[in-house]
């Protein structure tokens, strides 16, 4: 990774009325599919950049983790190599996310896949300890979450403001959750073939692929910072979340998937205690993610931006609301509908991601981006630790009920933030 500049005074938060944003060019009041962002040739690099090495992530992760119980035979190291990528991954987007704004964007895309394939590659040497396979592990984790905030933040770049952009990183969401459930299939199939550090060849292969698709298939774009502006990570963390609503946006969209990844957390030990088999169990583990996946795609191709917007408030307060079966302790066909109603009303994140991208000013939106993205995966963590610790003092259903109530009560409120934020502003 390039070196950073020395540190030379913080970025000041924004101040005084936002100005309207630009009109956009999808329009909000007509409707513009996936097709429109799929036409753009440089997007269509970035997508393929973006699968590529997401299967990689998902596929190594299961190989590392086979390698290490293998090595250790301790349960616990093997669970560990995946609960190592959520305290990396909070670090790296905390102290890395000035970053994303202060190189240009091409330049941070490609260093972070080259940096995680010379990590995989060292996985693959025979001679790597455990102890440097945890630590090769971390460091993919640190770098993630700048190399996606800097790759959402590049989308306005190439696909300009907007709708194009809230349907671009529609599609790179929607493509990480198919991808983490098929990876781990691919995975599985790979590692019957594959010896695990062969699966980690491949992965390694894939960060090298996605590294070059990107230097040759992207622009070369100036940073988005001004020249000479330096901004330390506090710097940054005050510059974003400083301003009233961009803060309140940001809960908005950490807040409510902390409280629903709760019930995921606690499907494993929810339907062993009603008897269900692991086939329902899988089916459970698949419900929330499809669900989400359908509705987003709903989303982005049936309405306009304008209704896009419009739904947030109601699908944002809705979406918890399925999740209060599980008071009822319910079986697994009642459940099963529970979470794709939960997921399908993940329909209101399009809109969300417009109200937050046109709340952060252009010179702080791959930092912002970057943050979105880390507080995401650290409260997701932060959920299910809690919700694992809550369920070995209280019942299993009891807990994800009352994570579901607390959802109910909290986005409400977050909601009532925002619009006062937005009422502060005119």
């Amino acid at each position: 990774m390039p070196s950073t500049p020395d540190h030379a005074g913080d970025a000041a938060p924004r101040t005084g009325p936002r100005p309207a944003p630009d009109p956009d060019p999808a329009g909000t009041a007509t409707r513009a599919g996936y097709g429109t962002v799929l036409r753009v040739p440089e997007f269509r690099v970035v997508f393929a950049a973006h699968l590529l090495s997401l299967l990689g992530v998902v596929v190594s992760e299961l190989a590392l983790t086979v390698l290490v119980y293998r090595a250790t035979g301790s349960p616990l190291m093997s669970a560990l190599t995946f609960a190592l990528g959520f305290l990396p991954y909070a670090l790296g987007g905390t102290l890395l996310a000035p970053l994303a704004d202060r190189l240009p964007a091409r330049r941070v895309l490609v260093g972070c896949d080259l940096v995680c394939a010379a990590c995989a590659a060292a996985m693959v040497w025979p001679g790597t300890p455990v102890a440097g396979l945890l630590v090769l592990r971390c460091a993919t984790a640190f770098v993630a979450p700048l190399f996606q905030g800097a790759r959402s933040a590049s989308l306005a770049d190439i696909l300009g403001p907007g709708e194009p952009f809230v349907l671009g990183r529609s599609l790179l969401r929607m493509v990480s959750q198919s991808a983490q459930l098929a990876g781990f299939g691919l995975g599985g199939v790979l590692l019957t073939v594959l010896a695990p550090r062969g699966a980690i060849a491949l992965t390694a292969a894939g960060f090298l692929t996605s590294a070059l698709l990107l230097r040759l298939g992207t622009r070369d774009r100036p940073a988005r910072a001004a020249a000479g502006v330096r901004s330390s990570p506090l710097g940054g963390l005050r510059a974003v979340l400083g301003d009233r609503r961009v803060r309140a946006l940001a809960l908005l969209c950490w807040l409510p998937p902390g409280f629903a990844v709760v019930p995921e957390a606690l499907l494993t030990p929810y339907a062993t205690g009603i008897g269900a088999g692991t086939v329902a169990l899988g089916v459970l583990m698949c419900a929330l993610p499809v669900g989400a996946v359908a509705g987003e795609l709903w989303a982005g191709s049936a309405l306009t931006g304008r209704t896009r917007s419009r739904i947030v408030a109601p699908l944002a307060c809705a979406a918890p609301l399925p999740l209060l079966v599980w008071a009822a302790r319910p079986g697994v066909a009642v459940l099963l509908v529970a979470l794709l109603l939960a997921g399908l009303a993940q329909a209101y994140t399009l809109g969300l991601d417009r109200m937050y991208a046109d709340a952060v000013p252009d010179e702080l939106r791959g930092r912002a981006m970057t943050l979105l993205g880390t507080g995401l995966m650290t409260l997701q963590g932060v959920g299910m630790a809690l919700a694992g610790a809550a369920a070995e003092f209280l019942p299993v259903h009891a807990v994800a009920a009352g994570a579901a109530v607390l959802g109910v009560l909290v986005v409400p409120l977050l909601l009532l933030e925002v619009r006062a934020a937005v009422r502060a502003e005119e």
